[in-house]
């Protein structure tokens, strides 16, 4: 399985809206992989509002959502915390992407527990090792190591801007190995458990 998930146009360069709209064409599988159509969906404000309406929201495989400059107005610790647990609770969205940004400083106590509660993934993130959001390893660290001492969910992710890195997770496995994190804690290491996650989206799920 493979989630396509471009951010969201209010990040400059980003698609515009026909294009996720028009993911609708694309087939749910290709070449025996099966193929989540979605989006990385920007947070915009201390409510976490989004820079996709519910429209397109609905129509996702799968929702991503996290803070990326051009975007979000501030990196005030509280301010970026309090969008965090409200994006938290957008019905239409799935998993909560790099939240060890150094650049959105957040209260990793209080979004992990949030997000433990809730049953939503918190994203651990192989890109965030090797060059984007530079200053993120240690944060990284640290949330790894709450969630593993907590018991919430994760995901690992590949984070690829570039073809070569779809796939490549290896300093993220290694981070939440060393963390203690339980494999049963880990979305993304089955179809089958993935579907069961988002099987609330019920066209996802075929006989």
């Amino acid at each position: 399985m493979i989630a396509i998930t471009d951010h969201g146009p209010a990040l400059p360069g980003g698609p515009h809206l026909y294009y996720f709209g028009n993911q609708r064409v694309l087939p749910d599988e290709i070449g025996g992989v099966r193929v989540l159509k979605g989006v990385e969906a920007n947070i915009m404000n201390e409510k976490g509002e989004l820079d996709l309406d519910q429209y397109y929201l609905e129509r996702m495989d799968i929702v991503l959502a996290g803070f990326h400059a051009q975007c979000f107005p501030t990196s005030d610790r509280d301010i970026c915390t309090k969008a965090m647990l409200n994006t938290m609770e957008n019905p239409y969205v799935d998993i909560i992407v790099h939240p060890g940004n150094p650049e959105f400083p957040v209260d990793y106590e209080a979004v992990i527990k949030r997000a433990a509660e809730k049953g939503m993934p918190l994203e651990i993130n192989n890109s965030s090792f090797c060059g984007s959001r530079r200053g993120s390893g240690d944060n990284c660290c640290e949330i790894a190591g709450m969630i593993a001492a907590g018991g919430g969910p994760v995901v690992i992710g590949s984070d690829a801007h570039f073809a070569r890195d779809v796939g490549r997770f290896e300093h993220a496995i290694e981070t939440a190995l060393a963390a203690g994190i339980k494999e049963e804690q880990v979305l993304n290491t089955s179809v089958e458990k993935i579907l069961n996650y988002l099987g609330r989206k019920k066209h996802l799920l075929r006989e």
